[in-house]
């Protein structure tokens, strides 16, 4: 596992600004591991989406003929 430290400039900041460090933190940490869930997710479900894609570039959207939009 990586393992840094906070700058201490941007700690120094964040304080004269009045930020919240943990709160940001937690909402930095929070929003990295959703883009990695993402990011996994696609590569966990790259085939599926490529031949779902495929057969939709082939033969057009399932039950298309009943959209009335």
């Amino acid at each position: 596992m990586l393992m840094r430290t906070i700058q201490s400039n941007l700690l120094i900041e964040a304080k004269e600004l009045g930020v919240n460090i943990s709160a940001s933190a937690e909402n930095g940490i929070s929003q990295a591991i959703a883009e990695e869930r993402k990011t996994r997710w696609l590569k966990e479900n790259h085939s599926a989406l490529s031949s779902s894609n495929l057969f939709v570039e082939e033969n057009g959207l399932p039950l298309s003929k009943y959209r009335v939009f």
